[in-house]
This record gives structure tokens, C-alpha cells and sequence, in this order.
């Protein structure tokens, strides 16, 4: 049950109401946000909440006890205020949402209803949709490592410990050719093999895509030049010419941190634990069977 501030419950009370939804958006770089479905923009709690955004959420259904409650809210792209190229970014990822029921009359009555985190956002004709996951959506969240294979951990992070800063394991270069929007040709400075930066990272550091990081699939090509695919379309059109920075791929195997990055101290898999493929094999007369390791 919640308790409602003194002044909003008497005016809910009343048999005509003048209240509206505000969202206040807190991203994880400190930056405060707000928004309202109302028509004019509307202040409290130390934010200014726009109006004319063309913000609207979804109804919110609430349960007893912990489980995860999900509802949308959907806007229009504003050059002042949420920008495609943001979204696409990242910025709001993971961003703190707080929905007010306000007075629009009488401001200062005002009551915090919900507490959400941005999940999932798509994008289409102009407008965005972003999912509101409640805080407890945490909960059913997989916590601690898993047992497999191949490593848990992300290249060049403090637990990989591998600086991909380190000469010869990255490339800055310019674009010189776009075939689509997962295929575009580098150059670089160096010649790299083919699939060296496979699962790394293409960085724009200048044009319209300045900031923006996508992930590559596979790269191909000598002397400098190189057509890389990638795993996700781009969302904007980089020009001949912008400045880009590769980062070398790892994907995550035994092998590949031996022989690649000569890192197999940090190395975060289970290499030698043996499969269900292993679980349900039998001894045979063919088999050598003398005590010795399994993988290598």
C-alpha cells in the first residue's frame, strides 16, 4: 500500500482532476532528464519537464512480492533533447527512470509512483520505444561466473588484464569505401591477417558517426586496406575520409589467448573440462587408455 502525499490525495479525492505522468530520466553520466505527457513543460524535484516530446507510456501492472514488472513509454526524436544518434550510442542504456503523477495545477503535489531501468529500445519513422523494467528485474539477472569453456571475461578489462593500447594489437585509419551498412573498407596504417580483428571493436572517431563503436565480425584484405563486416548494421553513414580505430578480437578460446595475446595466465575458461559429449561416452578396445590427459 502506498501513502500518498497529503495534497495529491485530497485532490484525487475531488471529482474532477487535473494530474499528469512526468518521467525523470537520470543517465549514467550524470545528465537529468524530464518529460511530461502534459501540455505545457512543468517543474519540481529540481527538473524542468518537457512538454510536446510526445512522450506516452503503457499502462503499469503492478504484483505482490518481487516479481519484475515491465511497462513501455514512446517518444519522437527532438534535436534539443533525445537524438537518434544518442540512442544508438548507448547514452540511455541502463538509465534510472522515475514516474511522477502530478498535479499540473499545483505542482508541489506531486507523488513518486514507479522506479525503472531502460531495457530494451527500437527505433522506427522518427519515434523511439523504450521498455521500463522495474529495479527487481535485477533479481532474475545470472550473478557470479558460469562454468565453460571458453573465457567470461571482456578483452582488455581489469579481470583480462591484456592492455589493448599495446603496439601491434590495434589500428587507427580512415575510411575509404562503404559498401553497406555492415560492410565498409579501412585503411590502416600496417598489414594484418585476415580475422585478426574478428570479434574486436571499430571505433569513428571523426564524421557523423564520431563516438559511435560497432562490433566486428570478420575482417579481409592486405596492405593496409581492409573490408570489414559487421555483426550489426550501422546506424548513420560514415564518409570517405573519417577517423576510425580497430581493436583486436578475441574469441575467447584457450588457444587464442596462448597464442594471440600470450595471456594464458588470465585466462578465464575451463579449457580441459569435458562436455556431455564426454558424459555419454564409453570405453572401447580401440581407445589408448594409459592415464594421460584428455585435452591439450
Amino acid at each position: 500500500m502506498r501513502d500518498l502525499q497529503a495534497g495529491l490525495k485530497a485532490h484525487l479525492e475531488q471529482e474532477a482532476t487535473t494530474t499528469c505522468f512526468c518521467w525523470r530520466v537520470l543517465l549514467k553520466d550524470g545528465s537529468v532528464l524530464g518529460f511530461t505527457e502534459h501540455d505545457h513543460d512543468l517543474g519540481f524535484a529540481g527538473t524542468v519537464f518537457l512538454a510536446g516530446t510526445g512522450f506516452a507510456a503503457s499502462t503499469v501492472e503492478t504484483e505482490e512480492g518481487l516479481s519484475a514488472t515491465t511497462n513501455e513509454v514512446a517518444g519522437g526524436f527532438s534535436s534539443e533533447v533525445i537524438t537518434e544518434a544518442a540512442l544508438v550510442a548507448g547514452r540511455y542504456d541502463g538509465a534510472r527512470v522515475e514516474v511522477y503523477l502530478v498535479n499540473w495545477q499545483n505542482v508541489t503535489e506531486h507523488q513518486l509512483m514507479h522506479v525503472h531501468e531502460i531495457g530494451e529500445v527500437t527505433r522506427e519513422a522518427g519515434r523511439f520505444r523504450a521498455e521500463l523494467r522495474a529495479v527487481t528485474h535485477r533479481l532474475s539477472q545470472p550473478q557470479g561466473r558460469s562454468f565453460a569453456r571458453r573465457c567470461d571475461v571482456t578483452l582488455g578489462d581489469g579481470k583480462c588484464g591484456f592492455n589493448t593500447s599495446t603496439p601491434g594489437f590495434f589500428a587507427t585509419g580512415t575510411v575509404i569505401a562503404v559498401e553497406n551498412e555492415t560492410r565498409i573498407a579501412v585503411s590502416v596504417g600496417g598489414d594484418f591477417a585476415t580475422g585478426f580483428f574478428s570479434f574486436g571493436v571499430l571505433a569513428f572517431e571523426s564524421g557523423a558517426l564520431a563516438g559511435v563503436k560497432a562490433d566486428i565480425e570478420t575482417n579481409a584484405g592486405s596492405g593496409g586496406t581492409l573490408w570489414l563486416g559487421l555483426w550489426l548494421p550501422l546506424e548513420g553513414t560514415p564518409a570517405p575520409g573519417d577517423a576510425v580505430r580497430l581493436t583486436a578480437g578475441c574469441d575467447k578460446s584457450f588457444s587464442t589467448c596462448r597464442s594471440k595475446f600470450s595471456n594464458l595466465v588470465n585466462f578465464r575458461g575451463f579449457p580441459h573440462m569435458p562436455g556431455a559429449d564426454f558424459a555419454y561416452s564409453y570405453v572401447d578396445g580401440e581407445s589408448q587408455h594409459d592415464g594421460g590427459v584428455l585435452f591439450r
